[in-house]
């Protein structure tokens, strides 16, 4: 994925679109971590600082190969869920309102012309990466959105066919 991404003004269409989403109570339990231009590769460098003690400093390929996921995309957009105990509201369907963001996110971005690929990684789960991100104790990464343009059509992995995942209710 390279630049061009989306400018300020889609870049707020996109997320606009993406919190357009299912939410019980209206509670949005998601927010959003944005970076691109300098921000991006500060907070590229950042993660790097990150992870790469957990790296082999011999395996120059792999050590390149990852700190060159963290900067392709010119747009990134960090998809926090922020679920939480509620007196009404189950944290599942807060979780899955996060989830629904992070779907309209790609959707809006491929519909507006753009690559997107949503990823979590070990960087949804590292606490140095978390702490990196500012995400708070509580929050979990849901999502990172990648977006920019595609160098080449992607691939799409096998499916499993439907008459292996979909069932006929027959009633009672």
């Amino acid at each position: 994925m390279r630049a061009p991404g989306p400018d300020q003004t889609q870049l707020e269409t996109l997320l606009t679109i993406a919190s357009r989403v299912p939410d019980h109570g209206k509670l949005a339990p998601w927010r959003f971590i944005v970076a691109s231009g300098e921000a991006r590769k500060k907070l590229a460098d950042a993660l790097w600082e990150a992870r790469k003690a957990d790296f082999d400093p011999d395996d120059v390929a792999r050590l390149t190969e990852e700190r060159t996921k963290l900067s392709d995309a010119p747009t990134l957009v960090v998809v926090v869920s922020q679920a939480a105990p509620h007196e009404k509201i189950p944290e599942w369907e807060q979780v899955l309102s996060a989830g629904a963001v992070c779907l309209n996110l790609v959707t809006a971005a491929l519909a507006m012309g753009y690559g997107a690929s949503w990823l979590t990684g070990w960087s949804a789960y590292d606490e140095r990466a978390r702490e990196t991100l500012g995400v708070a104790d509580g929050e979990k990464v849901a999502g990172i959105i990648y977006i920019g343009t595609f160098d080449m059509a992607p691939t799409d992995r096998p499916r499993p066919a439907l008459a292996d995942i979909v069932t006929a209710w027959q009633g009672g």
